[in-house]
């Protein structure tokens, strides 16, 4: 059994064609993946037994003749900041590295209910704040498109484990582009759906108003069938959306002809390496499908770091409150007064980014400097939203890169915490509107690393966004 070549379809046709049985599956997915995490470090733990108790169930829905679901059996890989009932959470943290969740996550339920086999828990920068994957207390995540690259980050873990094969599909988080930047370093499929589209219950805070959980795979139709299976209204998460969730694959008919898609001058005026040029070619095969390509301006888009990591910190530095030592995280050993084991606890559990952030959020929410910094920087985001609310009455979508380059190398930004966060430059925007927003692989450079182009639609228009994609990857640019 090829593990790493087999598909959400392909699995349900070797199922019900009795080829295979779902715990044969898991048994062999399982190795499988024990046996090439040392050369990436993707995953942090892996949970055979909820496999196993999954693959039975599928198997026995099948003898019955019952319908097994519809990600029945199919190897999944969930980011290590979802909580998961039984099996370790870490959030990529020292804090959190023995924290077993009395409950799952929305989405990871849903995946389950659907017939998915829960395979591991997977790397991730501490908390989901990095770019890299490189932030993490247990060490980095190598790409495993070139093992000296990092794999993009946070939801570094995830693309890696669908790219090397040992995952179908994966899910990740999405703060400022931590879902998309991966999967663009990785070659794969990277979703952000509208915000409130997928339940955040049971996703760790980092930033709450810009939080989503989202769907990493090798083709379009299989993320558009995980996203499918998770999205929906959760009476759990009071930001969740009560729009109804379309068959998002049955829309994925290459009808793209006289879509209008806008290009922001502002993403591509200084885009000039091997990244520009991919792009432009990508541009070029839209135009071949049919589509209207014409260039837009997104004017707020020159504030966008600024206003997110404003906002983004100011959230951390409320949410992280939570992890002082005394309910369920690690406590320093050597303290003799509360504010001590506060103190310790936080100095010897956080990594050395989430106390940037926790310390930079600190400061812009401090009487004094609300008014100069946070409450600016949300008027700073209501002008983004606007951007795009007016783009999207002249098109259809908007095409743009996903990364200025492709995977860096291990190390090359770890000292220089602001070339980090301008990794970040194209994606941070959709999550700062809410909008829905994706990568596909659109090529690869010379030197063999993959590349993706963004593709971003209006508030729950996720069927066209799927619909271009697909198109777009019928053509084999990825290749």
């Amino acid at each position: 059994m090829d593990i790493a070549s087999l598909t959400i379809d392909g699995i349900r046709e070797g199922l019900l064609a009795r080829r295979f049985s779902a715990v044969e599956l898991a048994t062999e997915a399982l190795r499988f993946a024990a046996a090439e995490n040392p050369r990436t470090n993707a995953y942090l733990h892996f949970s055979p037994e909820r496999a196993l108790a999954a693959a039975r169930r599928v198997d026995e829905c099948i003898a019955r003749g019952a319908e097994p679901g519809r990600l029945a059996a199919v190897p999944v890989a969930v980011k290590d900041v979802i909580v998961t009932k039984g099996v370790r959470t870490t959030c990529g943290s020292r804090l959190l590295a023995n924290y077993i969740p009395p409950y799952d996550a929305t989405a990871v339920e849903r995946l389950e209910q659907a017939g998915a086999l829960l395979i591991g828990k997977t790397n991730c920068d501490e908390f989901a704040m990095g770019s890299s994957n490189e932030n993490s207390a247990f060490g980095p995540v190598r790409n495993p498109v070139a093992l000296d690259r990092v794999p993009g980050g946070s939801s570094g873990g995830s693309a890696a484990a669908v790219a090397q094969g040992t995952a179908v599909v994966a899910l990740g988080s999405d703060t400022g582009g931590s879902i998309r930047q991966p999967a663009s370093f990785c070659g794969v499929v990277g979703v952000t759906a509208t915000y409130g589209r997928v339940s955040r219950y049971g996703l760790t805070a980092f930033a709450s108003s810009l939080d989503h959980i989202g769907p990493l795979a090798r083709s379009v139709k299989e993320a558009a069938t995980v996203l499918g299976v998770i999205a929906g209204r959760d009476a759990r998460d009071a930001t969740s959306a009560a729009a109804p969730v379309p068959d998002y694959t049955a829309g994925l008919d290459g009808k793209v002809k006289g879509l209008k898609l806008g290009l922001p001058r502002e993403y591509l005026k200084e885009l000039t390496s091997e990244t520009g040029q991919l792009i432009s070619a990508a541009v070029d095969d839209l135009k071949k499908l049919g589509c209207e390509v014409r260039e837009i301006s997104l004017p707020a888009t020159d504030y966008a770091i600024a206003c997110y990591y404003i906002l983004a910190t100011a959230e951390a530095s409320s949410n992280l409150a939570r992890y002082d030592g005394v309910r369920y995280t690690f406590r320093s050993g050597r303290s003799e007064t509360l504010a001590e084991m506060y103190r310790n606890t936080r100095g010897e559990g956080f990594g050395a980014e989430c106390k940037r952030r926790i310390m930079l959020g600190t400061y812009v929410l401090s009487a004094g400097y609300y008014d100069a910094y946070y409450l600016k920087a949300q008027k700073v985001r209501a002008l983004i939203a606007r951007d795009f609310a007016n783009a999207f009455n002249e098109v259809d979508a908007i095409v743009a890169p996903v990364s200025p380059y492709p995977a860096f190398r291990l190390g090359e930004k770890m000292a220089d915490p602001i070339a980090m966060y301008l990794s970040d430059i194209y994606t941070i925007t959709g999550d700062l509107a809410g909008i829905p927003c994706m990568s596909v692989p659109c090529g690869k450079t010379a030197s063999g690393l993959p590349v993706g182009m963004q593709i971003l639609t209006t508030h729950f228009d996720e069927p066209s966004m799927f619909r271009l994609a697909d198109a777009f990857e019928s053509l084999g640019r990825a290749a």
